[in-house]
C-alpha cells in the first residue's frame, strides 16, 4: 500500500495556484528572491493547510509545482516531491497567527545588515508603512545555540513565530527576513517594500542627522491605504512576469 500524507483540505482552483506561482516569480523580478526564497499562502478553504512550491528556485515555479501541506509541515500527497526544508517557518507562523494568509521569506542583501546591528529597520516612506509597527530580530542562538541558521524544525519555526508576534516583518539574524500579510498580494507588497525601504534607509543614513521615519500612527494610517490599493501594484508586477 502506498504511503499517503495528511488528508487534503480540498481542491484548489487552478487560478489560485497560478497566482502563487506568479508571486514567486514577482519576488525574483523585484530583487527580493534570488536562487533561494519562498512564498506561501493559506489554503483558501482549509485554514489548517497551506500551499507552497516544492523545493525549487523561485524563478522556475509553476502552478504544477505547488504542494499542499498541513500545519505539521507534512505534505498532503504521496511521497515523491521534495518540499522546502524551511516549510516549518511557514507552518508555525500560520499556526500562531490566524490573521496571516500569506508569507514570504527572502535573503535580500539590503535587509540582511539590519539583522546584524542594533540600528532598527524603520518605515522610511509611505509604501513601507507596515514597518512602523516594529521590526523584531530573531536570533536563533538565543534558544538553540550555534546552529546551521535554517528553520528546519517545528521548534525553530515556533520560536520565529513568537519573535514575529503581531508585527508584519521579522528579521532573521544572518539569514534574511519574513513578511506576512492578510492576502497574497499584501505579503508580496510588504516583502518588496521591506527591501526598498532598507535601501532608502541605508542611503538616508549617509546624509547624517536624525531620520524622520513614519511613526506608529502614521504607519497605521498609511498601511490601511496601501492594503486597500495593493491591487494596482499587483497587476503591474504580474504583467512584468507574465508578458
Amino acid at each position: 500500500m502506498a504511503l499517503v500524507g495528511p488528508a487534503s483540505g480540498g481542491a484548489v482552483a487552478r487560478d489560485v495556484l497560478e497566482e502563487l506561482a506568479i508571486a514567486s516569480r514577482i519576488l525574483v523580478d523585484q530583487g527580493v528572491f534570488d536562487a533561494a526564497g519562498h512564498v506561501s499562502m493559506r489554503h483558501p478553504s482549509a485554514p489548517d493547510r497551506f500551499l507552497m512550491s516544492r523545493s525549487l528556485a523561485p524563478a522556475l515555479v509553476t502552478a504544477d509545482d505547488i504542494m499542499e501541506l498541513s500545519l505539521d509541515s507534512e505534505p498532503c500527497e504521496p511521497p515523491g516531491r521534495q518540499p522546502f526544508i524551511e516549510r516549518y517557518l511557514h507552518a508555525e507562523i500560520y499556526r500562531a497567527r490566524p490573521d496571516v494568509r500569506a508569507i514570504a521569506h527572502g535573503h535580500s542583501p539590503s535587509v540582511v545588515p539590519f539583522g546584524l546591528v542594533s540600528t532598527p529597520l524603520v518605515a522610511t516612506y509611505h509604501n513601507a508603512a507596515f514597518l512602523a509597527y516594529g521590526v523584531p530580530v530573531f536570533d536563533i542562538r538565543e534558544k538553540f545555540g550555534a546552529t546551521d541558521i535554517v528553520i528546519n524544525s517545528a521548534a525553530r519555526g515556533a520560536a520565529l513565530a513568537e519573535a514575529l508576534g503581531d508585527t508584519c516583518v521579522v528579521l532573521l539574524r544572518a539569514h534574511g527576513f519574513v513578511a506576512v500579510g492578510p492576502t497574497l498580494p499584501a505579503a508580496v507588497f510588504r516583502a518588496i517594500f521591506t527591501e526598498v525601504s532598507a535601501r532608502v534607509q541605508l542611503q538616508a543614513a549617509t546624509l547624517g542627522g536624525p531620520m524622520a521615519a513614519l511613526d506608529a500612527e502614521e504607519g497605521r494610517k498609511a498601511d490601511a491605504i496601501n492594503l486597500a490599493t495593493v491591487g494596482r501594484s499587483w497587476e503591474l508586477w504580474k504583467r512584468r512576469t507574465t508578458g
